[in-house]
């Protein structure tokens, strides 16, 4: 996504203990503005946990002390950047890098080495295999969709409908036999790979981060023993691709028709599945719960899809026409701060605005600080697509790493599903809100709701 080796703020604890603690000796760091350590073990970490979330931390403090801040994660100076034009000085756009794969690898424990070139090869293929599967699969998402909408049709008016449950549902069927192919026909193993899932990514989530995990025999072999039914999963079906030749191109082929070993196939595939559900999960539910809240932006949507589709089901090369889905979700991502910070080792001694940043500093990207500046996006609380019709303002987007070549796979995965399912839901229903519903915000490596989202639908005539 950006030009280094991105890690989302969950794991900041495998990051602290890739290299040697700086001790706080030097409390506000070669000059930047910031806060003491609470406590000398922990740092600021019960200032976090009193906050909510990093994020919510990060916010108070940037509002208190400004774009560049400092603060301390147990021994180790963490620096965070606050705004677009700060991070600009730290983001070369040369270089992408997908944070998911950078972060799960690690914790997963496979293997994160390889020349740069064999690095450049993976990225490619796994671009390639979202590319490929998209355009083989389109048909499939479309189907997918249909069933859903189908589904929907079936309820009675004002029947509530848990939007965060079916888009997980939904993500989980597309990722499943977009990845790893017909095998995920059957409802049955698709359930059995979103219990496996659920309990992976929950402990990502968790017990990764409070070492609780460690300390539970039994949510260890719960956690380990889902993996392994995972791994075993991708194992059967890397091996069947190798073997035989299939009609539907999936995006595991386009990982073996690179040559890659099976052990780099395998954690390829499962980054890809692990993340690639979550976030299309997320964008979705969070696409439709806010156009429940703007008919106006709903009306707009209604009006391009019918005006590009007519009749027609959606195809590749109709998707990019859909300027305003798009654009609605570009604002989705930047409404829901949809993935709030990432982080990186800075590794050599570097500069931002008058402040030095040491050498194994940490450093922050408080993207969903920047998200909501008002100083880069006007009405920053608003759903607006419009914004996105600038194009200065799409490029300040895509340099944060949420569009254009810097967006990483399971983004641009996330983008074209939630594109197809729109274009089936927008054109035959009226989405709306549950009446005196608060939905609030539960920040992670992932924004989700902390509660059901509820919606209710009626028919177009």
């Amino acid at each position: 996504m950006l030009d280094f080796a991105i890690f989302a703020v969950t794991f900041l604890l495998a990051l602290v203990g890739a290299v040697l603690y700086l001790y706080p000796a030097s409390r506000q760091a070669a000059g930047i503005p910031g806060i003491a350590p609470t406590e000398e073990k922990d740092g600021n970490l019960p200032d976090i946990v009193t906050s909510g979330s990093l994020h919510e931390f990060l916010v108070t403090l940037h509002e208190r002390y400004g774009p560049v801040v400092s603060f301390w994660f147990g021994r180790r100076l963490v620096v965070s950047l606050g705004t677009v034009e700060v991070l600009k000085q730290h983001i070369s756009p040369g270089r992408t890098s997908d944070p998911f794969g950078t972060v799960l690898k690690s914790l997963l424990r496979y293997s994160g080495g390889g020349t740069a070139g064999e690095y450049r090869l993976r990225e490619e293929l796994r671009d390639r295999g979202v590319t490929e599967a998209l355009r083989s699969d389109c048909g499939l998402l479309l189907k997918l969709s249909e069933e859903l909408l189908d589904n929907w049709l079936a309820y009675p008016e004002a029947q509530h409908v848990p939007l965060s449950q079916h888009m997980l549902g939904f993500a989980m069927k597309s990722v499943t036999q977009v990845v790893m192919g017909s095998a995920f026909e059957d409802d049955q193993a698709v359930i059995q790979f979103q219990k496996n899932h659920g309990t992976v990514w929950s402990e990502i989530g968790k017990g990764f981060l409070d070492g609780s995990l460690d300390k539970s025999a039994t949510r260890k072999k719960q956690y380990e023993d889902a993996l392994v039914q995972l791994e075993s999963i991708l194992k059967k079906i890397i091996k069947e691709r190798k073997e035989k030749s299939f009609s539907q191109h999936i995006f595991i082929d386009s990982l073996v028709q690179g040559n890659l070993n099976d052990q780099q196939i395998l954690e390829d595939s499962m980054i890809f599945s692990l993340a690639g559900c979550i976030i299309t999960a997320k964008l979705c539910t969070w696409a439709i719960y806010f156009l429940t809240t703007s008919e106006e932006v709903q009306k707009k949507l209604y009006e391009e899809i019918d005006r590009i589709l007519g009749r027609s089901p959606i195809t590749p090369e109709k998707i990019e026409q859909l300027r305003y889905c798009r654009q609605v979700l570009c604002e989705t991502v930047r409404t829901a701060k949809l993935t709030p910070v990432s982080a990186r080792l800075q590794d050599t001694e570097g500069k931002i605005n008058q402040f030095i940043i040491p050498r194994e500093t940490l450093v922050l990207y408080a993207l969903g600080v920047v998200l909501q500046d008002p100083n880069t996006w006007p009405s920053p609380y608003k759903f607006d697509p419009d914004r996105f019709d600038d194009d200065s303002v799409m490029k300040t987007f895509s340099s944060l790493g949420f569009s254009g070549t810097q967006e990483c796979p399971e983004l641009r995965f996330a983008y074209m599903v939630a594109t197809v399912l729109l274009s089936v839901l927008v054109k035959r229903l009226y989405l709306l809100p549950v009446e005196g519903q608060v939905v609030e915000t539960k920040y992670e490596l992932v924004t989700s709701t902390k509660e059901e989202a509820w919606i209710t639908v009626s028919k177009r005539s």
